[in-house]
């Protein structure tokens, strides 16, 4: 069994069945040499979209009153998608189109719950992609 599914490099990892009396080499767990960068990346990518959507408090039924939201750290996450997104779309393949819309789609709602919304082009990882409106 391996740690992570090969089907996909969006999949999520499997949780290992650990019985205590196996020992530490009877556990396959996947070296990061073996992973393919454009898993890494697509990897990379979904965690900080999906920490971004978190502290915009996308994951709550009223976003304006999540325990977590924070548009400043939001604002850092979003910035960050954007230069990797924006720096290996092209090793992206297939991968990269949705991983661009979301992006998209998280600078939308970024500007959405701003009391002050950024002049466009400046927003949030707009340097690297260009104005989102």
């Amino acid at each position: 069994m391996s740690e992570y599914s090969s089907s996909s490099p969006l999949s999520t990892p499997a949780t290992p069945s650990i019985d205590p009396a196996e020992s530490a080499e009877e556990v396959e767990i996947r070296d990061l040499a073996d992973v393919p960068s454009v898993e890494v990346i697509s990897r990379a990518a979904v965690m900080l979209m999906s920490a971004a959507a978190e502290r915009l408090g996308l994951a709550e039924a009223d976003p304006d009153h999540a325990p977590h939201r924070d548009l400043d750290e939001a604002r850092r996450l979003i910035t960050g998608l954007a230069g990797l997104v924006t720096s290996v779309s092209e090793y992206l393949g297939p991968h990269a189109a949705p991983i661009r819309d979301g992006l998209q789609a998280l600078q939308r709602a970024f500007r959405e719950a701003s009391v002050v919304p950024d002049a466009p082009g400046a927003g949030p990882g707009e340097k690297y992609t260009g104005p989102v409106y």
